[in-house]
């Protein structure tokens, strides 16, 4: 059986997370806190980062490097398209939501009101949050201008674009700094992932002393 070594509330985790379920892939889930378990995680990636996923001896580190192996090794459910042009637009949605949207969204917000109060007990930077939630707006309305367009974010099938996208927003959503008044096509497609069985398991995530929106497991919401 697949084991995945993750942090709950991480948006790269739960990428993965989401990515086995979408697979139907039964993978043992072992949460960790790297910053205080660094030894046994760099023992696996130097990095000393989470996810990682390991495959009987094998250990594979990235969540886009996971995502890329569990294509090759499990295409039983293809996730990143059936062509080259479908696989070059979900990867191309994928890199905005794991590169744009993390340095201009997720790190300014995520970063800055979870891993600072769960590493060091540290209040976010409000001027940074400030910015992150500015910055959401124009994500949002790209997310419903897409959605306008497609069946799913980058075509008539769900794909790793989705699941990219919704792992991020599922953490921001968590601490309820999503405006989902902004943009009413990017809150339905939100609400069509947060329905799917693959999803519905991240809504149980907690953290100690850092409670979820009142709307965050809620279906409707």
């Amino acid at each position: 059986m697949l084991r995945l070594l993750h942090f709950p509330l991480g948006p790269f985790s739960r990428k993965v997370r989401i990515l086995l379920r979408e697979k139907e892939l039964e993978a043992s889930l072992e949460p960790v806190e790297p910053w205080r378990q660094r030894d046994q995680v760099a023992a696996l990636n130097p990095a000393a980062e989470v996810p990682v996923l390991l495959d009987q001896d094998q250990a594979i580190v990235d969540s886009a490097v996971i995502c890329e192996y569990l294509e090759e090794t499990r295409p039983e459910r293809r996730l990143l398209g059936v062509d080259p042009a479908d696989r070059a637009e979900v990867r191309r949605l994928v890199v905005w939501f794991d590169q744009k949207f993390l340095r201009e969204v997720t790190d300014l917000i995520w970063r800055e009101k979870v891993l600072k109060f769960v590493t060091d007990r540290e209040p976010p930077n409000s001027a940074a949050v400030r910015v992150g939630v500015a910055n959401l707006h124009a994500h949002l309305a790209y997310i419903g201008y897409l959605f306008e367009q497609r069946n799913w974010l980058a075509g008539e099938h769900i794909s790793l674009a989705d699941i990219a996208a919704g792992a991020h927003l599922s953490v921001l959503d968590y601490l309820g700094d999503v405006p989902w008044e902004a943009d009413a096509g990017a809150k339905l497609w939100y609400a069509r992932l947060k329905s799917r069985p693959s999803f519905r398991p991240l809504l149980a995530d907690r953290i100690p002393c850092l409670k979820p929106a009142a709307h965050y497991d809620d279906l409707d919401f």
